[in-house]
Parts: C-alpha cells; sequence; structure tokens
C-alpha cells in the first residue's frame, strides 16, 4: 500500500474532527479520567500536521485550501477555525494546570498498578511522567507557532486578547516542560561486579569475549564521553564521583520521571514554579530516552529557529537540554554497535540491564536512538545499511510483515503491548507500571526517518518497501465504524488472537500522524542521484545536442510550419534535460530518448525528401 501522506492526513483529520468536535466546540468524550498525554496527543493530531505541512496551514485562512476545509467542517468554517482552535487550546492549558497556577503534566490513566489488585491514588494519576514533558514540548512549540503567524491574519479584538492569554500559558508550560526534562535525566554509574554490571557486559559482550576485556573496551571507547560527563558537572549534570573512575562502568538519560533528589532549576530570569519533588529512580530507560530525544529534537527545528519562539530562559534551557539529548545519543549508539562484528542491537531482541526485561520493542527503541544519532552525524554509511537490515528483521519477527502462527505470542507485543515497571513510584504508593503499545507506529516513523536520511538507491528503496508493508499493516488495523471510526486501534483485524477488539488509541494515531508528517518530508526531498545515470544520460544528450546542430545546418528554427515548430520543441526539451542532469539524472535520461528519436525521424525524412528530388 502507497504511503499518500496528503490523502492520509485528510482522512485523519476528517475522523479526528469528527469525534472531537460538535459544531466548533470540542467534546472530550470518554477519557477514562485526566492525563494531559492523551489529551496532548488529540490536540496534536490535528496541530501537528497545521504547523509543519504547508499545505494544511490553518494559520492564514485566506490561504486554507479546500479539501482541508472540508476535512475540518465540523471545526469551523474558514473563519472560525484558528478562533475555535485557540479556545480549545486555552482550555488544554487551564485544564492542565495546578492549584498554584503552575502545569501538571499527568501520566492519567495511563499509569498502571503493579498489582491489578490494587487502585491508583489520585495523588498517583496526577504525577509528572517524561511521555507528558515531551508531548508538550512538541505541543506548545507548534502552539506558539501558530500563534505568532495567525497573529498577523487577525484584527478582531476579543480573538487577540484569547491569542495574547494563550501565548502566555503556552509559554509558562512550555518552560515548565523543559525544567522538568531537565530533572529527569540521569547518569547511573555502577560496579562492574555488580548485578547491573554483569548484565551490561553480557549484552555489550555477547558472551565472545571475557568481562575484562568487555570491560577494558567499555573504559577505551567510552573514555571521551566519560570525559565529557565529568566536565558537565559544572552545567548542572548530577552524577557520582564515582563516574572519575574507568574501572565503573555507567549509562545516561532518561529516568520515567523527575529524579529523586533532582535540585530545582533556579538561575532563570523568570523564577518557574511548580518543581515537585522527584521519586523516580536514578535509572535511564531507553524508551524514555528516545521519547524524550523526540521532543527536543523540536526546540531545534528549522521552524523554531525561523521564527523565533523560544525566549531568553528558554534558549539557556534548551542549550542545557542540547547537552544532554547528544550525550545520551552518543552513549546508546555506541552501546547499540559496541564491539568490532556483531552489534549489540543485531541479537535481537534487547535486554535491558536495570529492568531485567526483553522485548523486540526495546530493540526498536535502541534502534531509535542510534537513527537520532545517525541523522544527528548524517551518517550515509555501513552503519545505516546494518540498520535498515535490523529493522527488516524487527518487522518480520514483530509480525508487521510476516504472518502470525497459532498462539503467536507476538500478539503481547502490539495488545496488550510492552510493560515496564516505574523504578522508584512505589514511593508515591502502590508500584506504577507503564504500557506501549505503538511498536508497528515506532517501527514506521524510524523507517520513515531512515528512508529520508539513506543516499544509498537500494537502501532506500527496501526501506520504502518496507514502509509500505508497515503502513498497510497499521492501515487494517483502523477502526472501521462506531466509536473512532477511521481512527487507531484494532488490533484484532490483523491479530485475530488478540483478548480485546478495538479501542480508541489517540497514542497510536498520533504517532501516525507524525509518520504520515515525516514521509510527506521524504518525498519532499530531491531523489537520490545515480552517477551511472548521470554519465549515461550526459552521453545521450551530448549526442542529441550533436545531432541537433546537424539538422540546424538544414533547417531554421525560425520557419514556420511543421518541421521548424520540431525544431523549437527539441530546443526547448534539451534545455529543459541539461538543467535536471546534474540533480535529477533518470529524468534527464528519460527525455533525452525521446529526442534522438524524433531527431532521427527528421534526419530519415530529410533524406527520403532529397533522393524524391
Amino acid at each position: 500500500m502507497q504511503i499518500k501522506p496528503r490523502q492520509h492526513l485528510l482522512d485523519i483529520w476528517r475522523a479526528a474532527a469528527r469525534h472531537l468536535f460538535d459544531d466548533g466546540k470540542l467534546v472530550w468524550g470518554d477519557t477514562d479520567g485526566l492525563s494531559s498525554v492523551a489529551d496532548a496527543e488529540r490536540l496534536l493530531c490535528l496541530l501537528y500536521p497545521a504547523t509543519e505541512v504547508p499545505a494544511f496551514r490553518l494559520d492564514q485562512p485566506d490561504t486554507t485550501e479546500r479539501d482541508v476545509l472540508r476535512a475540518l467542517e465540523r471545526v469551523g468554517s474558514r473563519l472560525e477555525i484558528p478562533p475555535n482552535l485557540i479556545t480549545v487550546l486555552s482550555q488544554f492549558m487551564r485544564t492542565h494546570t495546578g492549584p498554584d497556577d503552575s502545569p501538571t503534566f499527568s501520566g492519567g490513566h495511563y499509569f498502571r498498578p503493579a498489582d491489578p489488585k490494587q487502585e491508583l491514588t489520585y495523588e498517583q494519576t496526577q504525577l509528572g511522567i517524561v511521555d507528558a514533558y515531551s508531548m508538550s514540548v512538541t505541543l506548545c512549540l507548534a502552539t506558539l507557532g501558530f500563534l505568532k503567524v495567525y497573529e498577523e491574519n487577525t484584527t478582531r479584538p476579543e480573538v487577540r486578547r484569547s491569542l495574547g492569554e494563550l501565548r502566555d500559558a503556552t509559554n509558562t508550560r512550555l518552560t515548565a516542560a523543559m525544567v522538568s526534562l531537565l530533572r529527569s535525566f540521569t547518569v547511573n554509574v555502577f560496579d562492574a561486579e555488580s548485578e547491573q554490571g554483569r548484565r551490561l557486559i553480557q549484552v555489550i559482550g555477547q558472551n565472545q569475549q571475557s568481562d575484562r576485556a568487555v570491560l577494558q573496551h567499555f573504559s577505551r571507547r567510552f573514555r571521551p564521553l566519560r570525559a565529557t560527563i565529568i566536565e558537565s558537572l559544572s552545567r548542572g549534570i548530577e552524577v557520582d564521583e564515582s563516574i572519575r573512575d574507568e574501572s565503573q562502568l555507567f549509562e545516561c538519560g532518561w529516568a520515567w520521571g523527575v529524579v529523586k533528589d533532582a535540585p530545582a532549576v533556579v538561575d532563570l530570569d523568570v523564577p518557574v514554579n511548580g518543581q515537585p519533588d522527584g521519586i523516580a529512580d536514578r535509572l535511564p530507560y531507553v524508551y524514555f530516552t528516545v521519547v524524550a530525544l523526540d521532543g527536543i529534537q523540536d526546540l531545534f527545528s528549522e521552524r523554531t529557529l525561523t521564527l523565533g519562539l523560544l525566549d531568553a530562559d528558554q534558549q539557556k534551557l534548551a542549550e542545557a537540554l542540547r547537552l544532554r539529548w547528544e550525550l545520551s545519543q552518543q552513549y546508546w549508539s555506541a552501546i547499540a554497535r559496541f564491539g568490532t562484528e556483531r552489534w549489540p542491537l543485531e541479537d535481537l531482541p534487547w535486554q535491558t540491564t536495570g529492568l531485567r526485561l526483553e522485548s523486540e520493542y526495546f530493540s526498536l527503541t535502541v534502534a531509535a536512538i542510534l537513527v537520532h544519532d545517525l541523522i544527528r552525524r548524517r551518517a550515509t554509511d555501513d552503519d545505516l545499511t546494518r540498520t535498515v537490515a535490523i529493522m527488516e528483521r524487527l518487522a518480520d519477527r514483530g509480525r508487521v510483515t510476516s504472518r502470525m502462527t497459532r498462539d503467536d505470542p507476538t500478539v503481547g507485543l502490539h495488545h496488550p503491548g510492552v510493560t515496564m515497571p516505574l523504578a522508584g513510584s512505589g514511593r508515591s504508593g502502590a508500584p506504577l507500571e507503564w504500557r506501549m503499545t505503538d511498536f508497528s507506529a515506532q517501527l514506521l516513523k524510524r523507517i520513515i526517518q531512515l528512508a529520508a536520511l539513506s543516499r544509498n538507491i537500494a537502501a532506500q528503496d527496501r526501506l520504502i518497501r518496507l514502509g509500505e508493508q508497515a503502513f498497510e499493516h497499521l492501515w487494517s488495523r483502523r477502526i472501521e465504524d462506531g466509536d473512532g471510526a477511521g481512527l487507531w486501534d484494532n488490533a484484532a483485524a490483523v491479530f485475530p488472537d488478540a483478548a480485546v477488539g478495538r479501542r480508541l488509541s489517540w497514542s497510536i494515531t498520533e504517532r501516525i500522524t507524525e509518520c504520515l508528517v515525516a514521509a510527506r518530508g521524504l518525498y519532499e526531498q530531491e531523489p537520490i542521484r545515480s552517477p551511472e545515470l548521470a554519465e549515461l544520460a550526459r552521453e545521450l544528450l551530448s549526442e542529441a545536442t550533436h545531432l541537433f546542430g546537424k539538422e540546424q545546418l538544414e533547417t531554421s528554427a525560425t520557419v514556420d510550419g511543421g518541421r521548424g515548430r520540431a525544431m523549437r520543441s527539441i530546443e526547448n526539451r534539451l534545455d529543459h534535460a541539461r538543467d535536471l542532469v546534474d540533480e535529477r539524472p533518470a529524468t534527464a535520461f528519460a527525455l533525452a530518448l525521446p529526442v534522438l528519436r524524433e531527431l532521427d525521424t527528421l534526419a530519415q525524412a530529410r533524406g527520403a525528401a532529397a533522393e524524391e528530388m
């Protein structure tokens, strides 16, 4: 199934608008309790494409396209849509604000008790989580960009007043989310003889070397990164001094929430209220690290920089987050590719060291960090080619591109999903868990990102075909009727053994929306240039140019009649093909061939006419 970003995004917008809006007013529907994560996901299904895809822009009503208006007719008319979105976004900001007027980042019903017999307290549902912080960064940046452009296109006093209030609330929330992300980053240092140390050595050594050899290799490989972390102590990174000892192992990344004893961020021009004490253990999770990386990269996007969306405090926070962003990518990318032969990441499934879990989902999350790192350093070498093979294996093992078997345990990867205990959550009451059900959507997103990065024709072709298969799998899981029709997720449609049928999931719907926006970016790129085709195209054009010059000796392009018109057409097409030969050699090749045929036809006709005379 070919991915058609515009058509499929319109389908999602039409379904989301039908589900969320009634006569321009938001209808939250059944939310299973308050969750800032779920609410942000709902809004991003609409706002993310509207701010990332020029054809879907809603901030300039005069330019909104007709098919977009038809898809969003439940939201309002051309002039009503922006004010209605401002109202909805303002409602979100008010809803997720605490009694002290500080933003809240509740996980809500996404939290689950580790013991099904226990129930969550209200206080536990209000705990902040990295998903909420990262999602808020993306939502706030999209909102600020939307407001900045729309402000120049409206003069209505009441709308401009609401716009100003929303901008202030959004800036407050963005700063709070960035502060929370800073306080959730951690570096965990542990001894090689500890249980976690032995597991890390086993994962990266793959039982192919002695523990001593693996430890020495780790020390050499991570010496520069260790030095960078030590130098960063003065820049707010909390880490045990034992990291200076090269016999110690370490991991870095994001915990599930604000870590225990994380200091408040105070060196800002405008103080940030509502910095709750952390309870999370200093244990990095690859899943939450990927979630954080996805949100942080939006702080450095071209749109954010072009529109100047960050104030002075936010720019300072962004630089601090960028440091942690780079440290995490470098660390996990090196861990994934550790050694000189088979990568640890190629040894599926991945085993987490701190929680002693293993799953293809964790392999995907480590691969996602590797993809981030490949994009950061624009790697188009062997690393990318090997990552393509990993994605193909994950798609197969996850039954995205292969058929199910009887009583296939892989069903659990998609439904009910992979569950992680949240280390340290017991400090709030009953221990909590977090469940991930978006394996297929996350896989598709990383495939598209790799395809956009690849400059190898064979590798990109493999990725595009793999992406189309993954997208067809996901599209088959749309809910066809009833509540949530046109949205996700009906896992039973492709996994008949799934214990539960369809259930509206804004998490999966939002991630598929991200995939389609990323696919649009992929198709916006110039096609990969083939050096071989470029050389052939130049040879064809050289011959065509020579033959054209020869024909001009016999026929003036300025004369009237069919022959003169044909000569002028050939000249225009040759000029066009020469313009394309460097960037699109295949197109230039295709244009040159019919020109050569026409020149041959003209030469034959001229020869035949000469014989008759």
